[in-house]
């Protein structure tokens, strides 16, 4: 499981409060009547400077702009270490430099987001989910926590609420984003087949053919492989989707949502391939 983040509007917000705050005073900042997530909030042109703006802002946002410049500053900083630390699977250093970052401002969905993916790399999903969902009330719908919630279900066998979440979020996945909408659509393929929806996936493995801009062709017709037991057969669509697509990066969410479902060893051995059921 790869949990996958979001552009972080603290950012944003630390580098733009100087800008404006002699024109601006946080009690000008209005309560917003509803959430705005961190990749999509609405901005508007400042005019005088050019500076994009928020133009509603979440309470944990305004409480963030009220911080002293300085330790909007130091709480980036160790963010931003954090996230390079994760990037290199140096876990527990990431919690550290998070636990900074929290002793700052704590109401960071950046923060339950982040520490909740090194509880994933440490298997511990219970704390993971937990997480996730705090994120998830700092920054409502979206869908980069909501997806990372259905993977906790993915790879903790939930189907059904794996299901219901994926469905959720492929609804407000950019028509442009083909890699991730095409990746949700083969995990509720997967999902459905464990729930016996036989009918639905193989109307699901046959949504796209070779010609599409994604492994899901190859992918989709290698579990199915695997699902009659056919492993040779299943492996030679793997083998023909890494000729095509010879970026690993590409392939790599998509392998390892097959070590998750139980069709394949992991990379770093154990036991023996699960049977589909």
């Amino acid at each position: 499981m790869k949990p996958i983040f979001f552009i972080s509007i603290f950012n944003f917000l630390a580098a733009v409060v100087p800008v404006f705050a002699e024109e601006q005073t946080s009690a000008d900042v209005k309560t917003p009547p509803a959430a705005v997530t961190n990749e999509e909030a609405v901005q508007k042109s400042d005019g005088e400077n050019g500076q994009a703006l928020p133009q509603e802002l979440m309470s944990n946002q305004k409480e963030f702009l009220n911080l002293a410049e300085e330790r909007r500053k130091d709480f980036i900083k160790h963010l931003n270490e954090a996230n390079r630390l994760f990037q290199q699977k140096r876990i527990f250093e990431t919690l550290e430099q998070l636990q900074k970052a929290e002793a700052i401002f704590k109401d960071s969905s950046e923060i339950y987001n982040l520490r909740a993916s090194c509880y994933v790399e440490m298997r511990a999903f219970d704390k993971a989910l937990v997480d996730f969902n705090n994120a998830l009330k700092l920054s409502q719908d979206n869908q980069s926590i909501q997806f990372n919630i259905g993977e906790v279900y993915f790879v903790t066998q939930e189907w059904q609420k794996a299901v219901d979440i994926f469905e959720k979020v492929i609804k407000g996945v950019s028509q442009d984003n083909i890699a991730l909408s095409r990746l949700i659509e083969f995990k509720i393929m997967l999902c459905k087949n464990k729930l016996g929806k036989k009918d639905e996936v193989m109307i699901l493995s046959e949504k796209y053919d070779f010609l599409d801009d994604s492994p899901y062709y190859y992918y989709a017709k290698a579990a199915l492989e695997y699902e009659a037991k056919n492993l040779i057969k299943a492996e030679e669509w793997l083998a023909i989707a890494s000729r095509i697509f010879e970026d690993p990066n590409i392939l790599a969410p998509w392998q390892d949502t097959l070590v998750e479902y139980g069709y394949i060893k992991s990379f770093y051995g154990g036991e023996e391939s699960q049977e589909a059921e």
